[in-house]
Parts: C-alpha cells; sequence; structure tokens
C-alpha cells in the first residue's frame, strides 16, 4: 500500500510511545459532581500528554471518536509544539505559529497529527469508529495518513456536511458549502453502526397491501457485483415457479445466466413477500421491502445542513449559551455531532473528543441522555488552551444547569448530569518514588503500571486499596502493595512478604503478580504459588507475553 512521506515522519513516528505518563488530576471546585476521573471528564492540558494519561483507564475501550482539529488554513495561528528530540523540529519550535508562509505547514501538521491519531487508536474499541473533520486543505492527507494507521480496509466513508445555508459571493472560483469527515472503523467485522431513526417514508415506499402496510418492489435477481453472475454464485441460480406455474431462471441483459439475491431456503421462507410482474420477456420476481420492517434507513454521505444544522445554527447555539460573549465564531452544531452519536453509539458507550473547543460533542451526549433516561451516554473532553475552564468547561456547566437568559425551552432548563474537571499531574517518574521525590497517589500509579505490565486498561472501579488489590487482567490478579508515603515504602509493611503472597495465593483461577519495593521470599518459594514479584523502579520494562 503506498506510504504518505512528510518531513519528520521518522521522528514522530514512534512519539507516542515516549510521551511521558501524566496522572489526571481533579479540580472538584470547577467541577459538576464527586469529582471522580471514571466519570464524565473535561481535561485541560496539551492533547498527546491527555491522549497518554487516558491510556491506563481507557484503552481499547473508548466507542466512539470524533475530533475537529485545526485544518491548516494558514490563518488559525496554530503553533506545533510537540518535545521531539531531533534538531529539526527544536528548529520549528522557535519558527512558530504555523501560517500561510510556512513552507512545511503541511509537514508539520503531518507530524503534529500523526502521535496523536496512533493514540487514539489505541484507545479506541474493536468495535468503535473515529470520525474526523476537515476541510479541502488537508483532507487528501489525512485519508493517506488514516489509512496507514487504521487500515484502508477499514475506511468506511468520506461525509460531506453542509455548512453553509447559502453561497458566498466574495470568492474568486468555487463556493465551498461544505465540510469533509472522514469516518474509519477500528475493525470492520466489529464495528457498532446503527440505521438512522426516521418518522419519514420515503416516496418510494408507494404501495399498500391488504394490510395498508406500505412497501415497495425490489428485483429478486442481483443487479449488480460480482455476485450477479451464475459463475460468481451458483448455488443462487435455479428455477423459480410462476404463477402460470412456468419456471423462470434469472438472466442478465445480455441474455447470459445471473443469479438470484436469495437462496432456495430463503426465497421459500419469504414467498409471502415475493410478487411477480409479466411483461415482454415473461414473467419477473419481485420481493417487497416494507416500512415498518426496517430498523431505520442507512446514513447517506451526505449530511443536509437541514437535517444536522449548519454554521449559522452553531452561531445561534453559542450565542444563546454565552450571551456575553465567547471567542468561538462557528463551533459544530450540536445537531452535527447527535447524528454521529445516533450512527456510531449505543446507550452506555463512551465518546471521546480530544480537539474539544467549545464542547459542541458534551452538549450533544448530555442532550441526547436528557431525551432518553436510558441513553447514558459518556464524554471525555481534551482542550489545550486555556479557554479549556472557561468556555469548554464552562459550556458543560451552563448545558448541565441551563442558561435562564435563553429563548430554547431545553437550554433554559438544562440537561442534569455531571463531569469532573482535570489537570495533567506532574511526569510521574517510578525510579523517585523510593527518594520521596514523587509520590502520586494510589490509584494514578496502580493504573499506570497494570496498563504498563498487562497492555490492558484498568477499571478503577475494582482497585481495592486496603488490600493492596488493582484488578485482573486476561492472565493476572495485579496487586500493588504502595501508600503515597516515604516513611511507609522505606518500611517493612510494604514489602512482599510469604503471608502476604500464600494468602493470594488461594484464588488459583489466575497467576499473580505483585509490585513492591522490596520482597522477603525467594522466587523459588514464590514461583511454585503462582505469585510473581515486580520490583517498582523496574516495573516499567515489564511486558506481558
Amino acid at each position: 500500500m503506498p506510504e504518505i512521506q512528510f518531513k519528520g515522519k521518522e521522528f514522530v513516528f514512534n512519539h507516542h510511545l515516549s510521551v511521558p505518563y501524566r496522572p489526571l488530576v481533579p479540580h472538584k471546585n470547577k467541577s459538576i459532581g464527586a469529582g471522580n476521573i471514571n466519570e464524565n471528564l473535561v481535561v485541560h492540558g496539551d492533547n498527546l500528554h491527555a491522549l497518554k494519561a487516558l491510556m491506563p483507564m481507557y484503552a481499547g475501550k473508548i466507542d466512539c471518536i470524533f475530533i475537529d482539529p485545526p485544518y491548516n488554513t494558514g490563518n488559525e495561528g496554530w503553533a506545533y509544539n510537540d518535545n521531539v528530540n531531533s534538531p529539526m523540529i527544536k528548529e520549528w519550535l522557535g519558527s512558530n505559529p504555523v501560517n500561510k508562509d510556512d513552507m512545511l505547514r503541511h509537514d508539520k501538521w503531518l507530524a503534529m497529527m500523526y502521535p496523536r491519531l496512533k493514540l487514539l487508536h489505541e484507545l479506541l474499541a474493536e468495535h468503535g469508529s473515529f470520525w474526523m473533520t476537515l476541510d479541502d486543505n488537508e483532507v487528501h492527507r489525512a485519508r493517506m495518513m488514516l489509512d496507514e494507521i487504521f487500515g484502508e480496509n477499514n475506511f468506511l466513508a468520506d461525509v460531506s456536511w453542509e455548512k453553509a445555508d447559502s453561497p458566498r459571493m466574495d470568492v474568486e472560483f468555487f463556493s465551498s458549502r461544505q465540510d469533509h469527515m472522514l469516518v474509519y472503523a477500528k475493525n470492520l467485522e466489529h464495528v457498532c453502526f446503527n440505521r438512522i431513526q426516521t418518522t419519514d417514508i420515503p416516496a418510494h415506499y408507494d404501495k399498500e397491501d391488504e394490510n395498508k402496510r406500505k412497501y415497495y418492489l425490489k428485483p429478486l435477481r442481483a443487479m449488480g457485483g460480482q455476485g450477479e453472475t451464475r459463475a460468481a454464485r451458483p448455488n443462487l441460480y435455479y428455477a423459480m415457479q410462476a404463477p402460470d406455474g412456468s419456471e423462470v431462471f434469472p438472466v442478465l441483459t445480455d441474455g447470459t445466466d445471473g443469479a438470484w439475491r436469495w437462496g432456495k431456503d430463503k426465497a421459500e421462507k419469504e414467498k409471502d413477500r415475493i410478487e411477480w410482474k409479466v411483461g415482454k420477456t415473461g414473467w419477473t420476481p419481485y420481493f417487497r421491502i416494507y416500512a415498518d420492517t426496517l430498523d431505520g434507513r442507512p446514513p447517506e454521505t451526505i449530511f443536509y445542513n437541514a437535517q444536522v444544522g449548519s454554521s449559522r445554527t452553531s452561531k445561534l447555539e453559542i450565542k444563546q449559551l454565552f450571551p456575553e460573549g465567547s471567542p468561538f465564531d462557528t463551533p459544530k452544531p450540536v445537531g452535527l455531532l447527535d447524528m454521529v452519536l445516533q450512527i456510531a453509539t449505543e446507550p452506555g458507550m463512551t465518546v471521546l473528543d480530544s480537539f474539544a473547543g467549545s464542547g459542541t460533542t458534551a452538549h450533544a451526549v448530555l442532550a441526547m441522555n436528557k431525551r432518553d433516561s436510558k441513553s447514558d451516554r459518556k464524554f471525555i473532553l481534551v482542550e489545550c488552551e486555556p479557554y479549556a475552564d472557561t468556555t469548554t468547561a464552562e459550556r458543560v456547566r451552563r448545558v448541565i444547569n441551563g442558561v435562564p437568559t435563553s429563548k430554547d425551552k431545553a437550554m433554559k432548563a438544562g440537561t442534569g448530569g455531571s463531569f469532573t474537571y482535570c489537570t495533567l499531574g506532574e511526569p510521574i517518574d517510578i525510579d523517585k518514588i523510593l527518594t520521596g521525590e514523587n509520590l502520586p497517589d494510589y490509584q494514578s500509579i496502580g493504573s499506570w503500571l497494570f496498563h504498563t505490565a498487562t497492555g490492558e486498561a484498568l477499571n478503577v472501579r475494582n482497585i481495592k486499596e486496603k488490600e493492596y488489590f488493582l484488578g485482573e487482567s486476561n492472565a493476572y490478579c495485579v496487586w500493588l502493595i504502595y501508600k503515597p508515603s516515604l516513611e511507609f515504602l522505606k518500611s517493612r509493611d510494604a514489602a512482599l512478604t510469604l503471608s502476604f503472597a500464600e494468602n493470594i495465593a488461594k484464588n488459583k483461577n489466575k497467576k499473580h503478580l505483585v509490585f513492591a519495593p522490596a520482597k522477603y521470599v525467594p522466587n523459588k518459594t514464590l514461583l511454585p504459588l503462582g505469585v510473581e514479584y515486580a520490583p517498582l523502579p523496574f516495573a516499567l520494562y515489564r511486558v506481558e507475553k
């Protein structure tokens, strides 16, 4: 498969692996609710570091990712700021912001996006889907980059969103009315993908049966693709009996043998749906498609503004939320995100937006949960700019609590709900733990160690800190003997003892992996018990086989 090449690719190809782990630090005074980091999140910090911080809890668990990154128009003033150890990259850092005069702005954009997309791919669940909005500046390069990371076979669509209500008259050539939305599956065979629920009955449902059920007809003969010939699908070439008793075989327009859409068994089972018509060439079977038997209709690759909103719609939404003024003139409309959620998620799923901007994604999730009490969808937003608190999180607060001045009844009433506002803590340097220079809390270091050792995400709800139990991976029960106290870490209580090993070994369903600063029992005694010891300073380098 052709690969996209850009200046700096060799330096950023694996840069996501060297990004240090920084724990999430909740700020209860800026949150609504209990302030737990396993709830809805708004994270203020560089999104590359924030994505790395989410890995221990969410690797392979995010159900849907929507991002609206810089379009790289040359007018945005975005800055490349990744701390990659390369003289070329360090030179780039001194030539910010990126503008139209920067001859390497496309290379910088790709270098910025590549490690972030790698982490997003790791965070996405096997049934998950990825959605990214762009305009014409980078969409062709982005498509090649995503083909490389996600796999060309996992490409789903290039959706056009009609963002404009009317054409611009001040352009020299074409007036652009749409943005692109590239859609990929993590795994095409397992992707969660829903039809659009609608009460509108398309015009082609123009017939009614004796029970007043609307339907339309489709030819039973295969009408396209490699499967339309007898040679390609010999099991779908057989005789059907017409109303006059004659045998009818599938024949292509050129007179050669064709194939039916259904096999014999299905044709017999669905015979009540088959309708025959007679013409100049004889009898032809059709099958009925009933309007009331479909679970909706497949989404199309054009999202019209009348359906999901436009840039004008989003201006009105943000003005009602921030009557005093907002740094965002044209955020994405809530209807656009609502459509994505309808297609890509089920109740209880988690949506991640790592270029959160004004927080439209959270607004759409909260509004959907309000409409459907069983929805219980969850959001994670990441925003690196200073307005993460004053705009992104503030929008979420106002959506939850309601805006008294709004003319929209739903916006005025509020959606209810909760979220936790977080920043990123200092990078964890495990070698400094025993010196007391860096003593993270139990959950932060535990989730990191668990993910590092097993490659899996830790469900923090299962942590039993008093018992030093982190959780279960596919292969291990994982334990961490630790307290954020230098006195404890230097004491005998912080060591793995024989009594501790014998006690946990009573559970023989899995092997046991114990992180601790020290141990008072030899490996030859531990291994027969099914217990493995991982010393804290070296735990980073362990990878489960």
